[in-house]
């Protein structure tokens, strides 16, 4: 415990700095904003409902208005206004004054001053159909209602050999793409603000200072520690900005049952990438200097990010394909696809049991690769060292 110190300590420094810090506030009201203006964007250009007047003459008035009625009401986003008239020529000096957007007559005829758009007129061609049908069959001595009931069928029962339905077969996949997205961001942030905080700190030469009362591997594990849990506290954030959004524009379905144990897994992928990536990033950070040449550094293990990423992104659509199967066990590709994989489709326990052990395996390797690199490096300045000459050092 008394080695753990100096890691909470460092953590603790972490989490202040960099979330005092402007940019990291900027950033984040910004990433908030727009993920509430995308979940409520639907409901922000539905704005004002369309409005229709119809004026309506003939027997068959009363028909008409009730279907075109109930079609209003379904599409909830349609207000209707039925006017009846006597006889055409009402109904034709009502269009004539504007009092209504078009007269329907005897179900046969519709008079207008211009063409409606295309909501009315399917809504006009519809109720015309059905009133019509109806007419005829009444004709040929059936009762419509009667009609109407047996071509009520149920729909096909989906027996599915996972235990999922279609339905919920696309909740999931919409839980899986949100998985990857939220996966790949946070990590990717995360993990740069490790690299970045590197090299601002060998540069400025504050490392020095630091490892003067600290060991290289407390000053990278509480570096990792609390920028790790700066970056779960600008996720819940977000997310919950983002769930807020989707419960007042309406969009946000009902979700699987087991969507807990989704997130839970995923939060523990979550973790076991994000320290392979953020030791790698800030191993290969203490290799440079300046901050101009952080990036073209880093560009091996960002690569390595946006494969699985890609790879990810694919499983979406095809969680049960050879390639979603394989990568899906092997790390570091593991940590973005298999939470895909499982939130997506049903995966054999033993599976995850092998791609969990492989990829700590993996997290293992990197720790104590990194550390040994990171130590050998972040004290040397200057020039951008080689990574081999690091390891060779003794």
């Amino acid at each position: 415990m008394k080695d753990l110190g100096p890691v909470w300590l460092t953590a603790r420094r972490e989490i202040t700095v960099r979330g005092r810090s402007k940019a990291f506030i900027i950033g984040l009201a910004v990433t908030i904003l727009l993920v509430v203006v995308a979940v409520g964007l639907p409901r922000l250009l539905a704005g004002v409902p369309d409005r229709y007047t119809v004026g309506l003459v003939g027997a068959q008035s009363d028909r008409l208005a009730a279907v075109l009625g109930a079609q209003a009401e379904a599409a909830e986003d349609t207000q209707l206004t039925v006017v009846n008239y006597e006889d055409e020529a009402a109904a034709r000096a009502g269009v004539e004054a504007g009092d209504v957007d078009l007269a329907v007559v005897d179900n046969a005829r519709v008079i207008l001053a211009e063409t409606p758009d295309a909501n009315l007129r399917t809504m006009l061609a519809t109720a015309h159909q059905v009133v019509a049908t109806e007419e005829r069959l009444r004709a040929a001595g059936l009762d419509p209602n009667a009609v109407q009931q047996a071509m009520q069928v149920e729909p096909l029962t989906e027996v599915s050999l996972t235990g999922t339905s279609g339905k919920e077969a696309g909740l999931r996949r919409m839980l899986a793409m949100a998985i990857v997205i939220l996966l790949f961001v946070l990590i990717i942030q995360a993990c740069t603000m490790v690299a970045m905080g590197v090299v601002e700190e060998k540069g400025s030469r504050i490392v020095e200072i630091l490892l003067a009362t600290i060991r290289p591997a407390q000053l990278l594990a509480g570096k990792v520690v609390g920028l790790g849990v700066l970056g779960l506290l600008q996720v819940a954030v977000i997310a919950i900005a983002g769930y807020t959004a989707a419960q007042f524009s309406g969009l946000l379905p009902e979700l699987p049952e087991d969507t807990g144990g989704v997130l839970a897994l995923t939060l523990a992928w979550f973790l076991l990438g994000y320290a392979f990536y953020a030791v790698l990033y800030a191993a290969i950070a203490s290799l440079v200097s300046r901050q101009e040449e952080l990036q073209s550094a880093l560009t091996p293990a960002t690569l390595l990010l946006m494969g699985g990423y890609f790879v990810a992104i694919y499983s979406v659509m095809e969680p049960a394909g050879p390639v979603t199967r394989v990568l899906s066990v092997v790390p570091p590709f593991s940590a973005m696809i298999m939470p895909v994989r499982a939130a997506g489709d049903e995966v054999p326990v033993w599976e995850i049991g092998l791609a969990f052990g492989l990829m700590l395996l993996a997290v293992l390797l990197v720790l104590w690769l990194g550390g040994r690199v990171y130590e050998r490096a972040v004290l040397r300045t200057g020039a951008r060292v080689r990574i081999a000459e690091v390891l060779r050092a003794r």
